[in-house]
């Protein structure tokens, strides 16, 4: 579904959209009155269900299959989801994975994916989105708390990519701020999704709040951050975990 001439609706595009919290975000974003584009790799009828569940609540979505490993793929989203819907005003990155081992297993492959995921994806799909968004425009890194004071046997990558987000973050904000382009980073705890499937009974017990997160208070964090009363907010990694890491 296109945009038609005179839509007032925004454009947001959602690296890793269809499940988990980027679903979450999309719904959200939708329901905030965006059009929506958002990536992913696999499960081509995740993706599908959630455009259709996007569209039965009057919204417009468009699913883009993109790897946030290959740096073409990530600039042809960006171009598809402009073309698609004549514009871009926020970004989302969610695009990330996760590769438990301790450091003497973890192999060249795993540290590589990782990084090139959880990293080089993160500042190639910012990178790539610049050029389209106007002055006051919205960015939105997905992160981890991990990032912060708290951490695991076995999460050492995971941790180390998820701390560069958040420096990231602060660099690329200097650097748009004349525009008026916010650039900020969520760093979410324990959410029950697919990442921490099989887990969520132990996190909960953990937790302070003991329970777990929902995607959807994710995604009505992100939904703030790309709405008119964050535009002064720059720079910041903002964490959500139920005070796991206070």
């Amino acid at each position: 579904m296109n945009v038609q001439a005179g839509d007032a609706r925004k454009v947001a595009l959602v690296f890793g959209g269809s499940r988990g919290i980027g679903a979450a975000a999309v719904e959200r974003l939708a329901r905030e009155g965006h059009a929506v584009a958002f990536t992913y790799v696999s499960r081509p009828d995740a993706a599908e269900a959630l455009v259709s569940k996007v569209a039965v609540a009057g919204g417009a979505a468009l699913a883009i299959q993109a790897d946030s490993a290959d740096p073409a793929a990530i600039r042809a989203a960006v171009e598809q989801a402009v073309a698609h819907f004549g514009g871009l005003d926020t970004v989302v990155v969610n695009a990330g994975i996760l590769r438990l081992g301790s450091v003497d297993t973890v192999s060249l492959e795993e540290l590589d994916q990782m990084i090139a995921i959880n990293i080089r994806g993160v500042y190639l799909a910012i990178q790539a989105a610049i050029p389209h968004l106007p002055d006051g425009g919205r960015i939105v890194t997905i992160g981890s708390n991990t990032a912060v004071r708290t951490g695991h046997p076995g999460s050492s990558v995971y941790q180390f990519t998820k701390a560069a987000v958040a420096a990231m973050v602060k660099g690329i904000a200097l650097d748009l701020a004349p525009r008026g382009i916010s650039v900020n980073n969520v760093q979410p705890g324990p959410i029950d999704t697919d990442m921490n499937a099989g887990a969520i009974e132990m996190l909960a017990e953990k937790s302070p709040m003991r329970r777990v997160g929902r995607p959807a208070e994710i995604g009505g964090l992100i939904v703030w951050l790309a709405g008119p009363d964050a535009g002064y907010m720059t720079g910041e990694s903002l964490t959500i975990d139920g005070g796991w890491v206070l």
